[in-house]
């Protein structure tokens, strides 16, 4: 693959909101079979190239763990950054920064719903589109221009389910 992509990840599956042992939501961590299931989907897309080379995550325990998968998991090992604008609700325009101060021509983001598909849709340029990702989907955007609103096309986006696993 050559160019620049932005990978866009939904955090994988964790343990239900409102679970009395995790009173702060961002404490909430993956659920063992999720976490499995999460291995086996990132190593099925590693194997047809994704691979990227620095990870901006959430620092909710669930983004983390989900980003720890896919830096073990993946060629780079990339290191991971903890990026306060992918917190809920997150902020495009800061992450868009964050990332221009990277030198990697593959980035991934790790957050939540709906803010993932809504962070996908400004970087395709569809401010109306509505991208719904499932627990654990991927997406990736192939950058024609610098990192901002509208700067590349929606490449794949996958869910485990389609990758049968």
């Amino acid at each position: 693959m050559s160019g620049q992509f932005i990978y866009v990840a939904r955090h994988a599956w964790a343990h239900g909101f409102g679970d009395p042992r995790w009173p702060d939501d961002s404490l909430r961590e993956l659920e063992a079979d999720g976490a499995e299931r999460y291995i086996r989907m990132i190593e099925t897309i590693a194997e047809r190239g994704f691979a990227p080379e620095v990870i901006a995550t959430s620092p909710y325990v669930r983004c983390r763990q989900t980003a720890e998968i896919i830096s073990q998991v993946t060629p780079h090992q990339p290191e991971i950054a903890e990026v306060g604008a992918l917190r809920p609700g997150s902020d495009f325009e800061a992450l868009v920064e964050w990332t221009k101060q990277t030198d990697c021509q593959q980035i991934c983001w790790v957050g939540h719903a709906p803010d993932v598909g809504n962070m996908t849709a400004a970087l395709v340029g569809g401010s109306r589109a509505d991208l719904r990702f499932a627990k654990g989907a991927i997406a990736s955007v192939r950058l024609f221009e610098p990192v901002g609103y509208g700067c590349g096309e929606l490449y794949w986006l996958v869910t485990a389910k389609s990758l049968g696993v």
